[in-house]
């Protein structure tokens, strides 16, 4: 395990106080803090190496390339993708399942073609679906849930038929914390012949993810839930697959060729589905933040997190009145089938009434239906509280969260 003192270091703002409260934050589901050393990565880039990348002949154009460039292959052995050609870059897990149903859809389906999903997905892996069934005519199939929250893979397979063209699955619910069991997903979807495309924005923070073990066609997630900067995510896709998918957005960068005589031809990938100038700056932040996971050990970060959850969910088992979604499934002797997320209700206490008094102690939690409403409807509420750990989270700032949520109880 790592000095825990030592990596709240290197996170400044978690030395701030709210509300004269020192702050705990538990929303690192929603986004992470960022070390030191990824502002200072992208400060220095700035301040010396700032311009536009590929397409410039001078120097400072080419050290830029090689920093961007070299971000790709980081996360590509991040991921342990094949190649580099893999990754591309965008602005973040929802960009990403867009540009996926996108293209996905123009060149593989046609009306009444059908993608399957699941109940407990969040908005990004719901709507991009619902905008191309109005615009093109595709039907979604939905795997429904257990009330623990598991997915109903006796239902999933009996989804399929010689119509369905692709599955879209979260790796980790956002809310429930559980982790879905992808590997028996595809396989089940390959069996059929049919890929699949895997959320990734709660898995990839927490545990260590081997694209080519799990072998999906698409994996999709965000730097900023990775302790590095917003504005950028990736998508990885097999490369056969990215090779026959038209571009999502037409511009410079993306081009090989462009003619009013002749037809407009395009980059191989990745370079095709990323029209105009990248964020070039961010993905060296995103690189960098990559390098500080795993100075401090993906094994390490997960059985810290994993050791918090347990912690949590021990200590708030006492309170009365206490509710989970999706504890069933936390097992003390496995780390395989939740994620470091807690999600809440006591009593008949309201979510955002809970998280405002928790707020003025300092205690930064998400309220709400955390963008998956669908998964809300389901379990029979409005919304609930979440904790979610980070890398840097401690057992003392679980206590401060349970006495806190002791005192709201008390109030109401």
């Amino acid at each position: 395990m790592y000095n825990i003192d030592k990596v709240r270091a290197d996170f400044p703002i978690l030395s701030r106080t709210v509300y004269d409260k020192p702050l705990v934050y538990l929303d690192n589901a929603a986004t992470t803090q960022k070390p030191i050393v990824v502002l200072d990565a992208m400060r220095d880039e700035y301040l010396n190496v700032n311009a536009n990348v590929h397409r410039g002949v001078h120097w400072m154009s080419q050290q830029a390339t090689e920093l961007h460039e070299a971000a790709r292959e980081r996360v590509r052995k991040f991921i342990n993708a094949r190649t580099a050609e893999e990754i591309v870059f965008t602005r973040g897990t929802t960009e990403s399942i867009n540009l996926i149903a996108s293209s996905f859809v123009e060149r593989f389906m046609r009306a009444g073609d059908e993608v399957i999903i699941s109940t407990l997905e969040h908005h990004s892996n719901i709507v991009p679906w619902q905008l191309q069934a109005q615009r093109n005519g595709i039907v979604l199939q939905v795997i429904p849930i257990d009330d623990d929250g598991s997915l109903r893979l006796d239902e999933y397979e009996r989804l399929f038929s010689p119509r369905t063209k692709l599955v879209s699955i979260a790796h980790v619910s956002n809310v429930l914390g559980i982790i879905n069991p992808v590997t028996e997903i595809i396989r089940i979807a390959h069996n059929h012949s049919v890929p699949v495309a895997l959320d990734g924005a709660q898995s990839v923070p927490h545990f260590k993810v081997d694209i080519q073990a799990l072998n999906c066609d698409f994996f999709a997630f965000s730097g900023h839930k990775l302790y590095g900067p917003t504005g950028i995510g990736v998508l990885y896709g097999k490369e056969e697959w990215l090779d026959k998918l038209p571009p999502y957005q037409g511009g410079g960068e993306m081009i090989e060729h462009v003619s009013f005589l002749e037809q407009t031809t395009f980059e191989r990938p990745p370079l095709k589905f990323e029209a105009g100038t990248p964020d070039y700056i961010a993905t060296h932040g995103l690189a960098t933040a990559i390098d500080y996971l795993e100075s401090l050990g993906m094994d390490s970060i997960e059985a810290h997190e994993r050791h918090l959850t347990e912690y949590a969910v021990d200590q708030l088992r006492d309170i009365s009145d206490m509710r989970f979604f999706g504890i069933s499934t936390l097992k003390h002797t496995s780390a395989t089938t939740h994620d470091a997320v807690i999600s809440f209700l006591v009593g008949n206490i309201h979510p955002m009434d809970l998280g405002t008094i928790l707020d003025t102690l300092g205690i930064a939690v998400r309220t709400g239906h955390h963008c998956a409403q669908p998964l809300m409807q389901r379990l029979g509420i409005s919304g609930t509280v979440r904790a979610s750990f980070g890398l840097y989270n401690t057992e003392s700032e679980v206590d401060l969260l349970v006495s806190a949520i002791r005192r709201a109880a008390l109030m109401f």
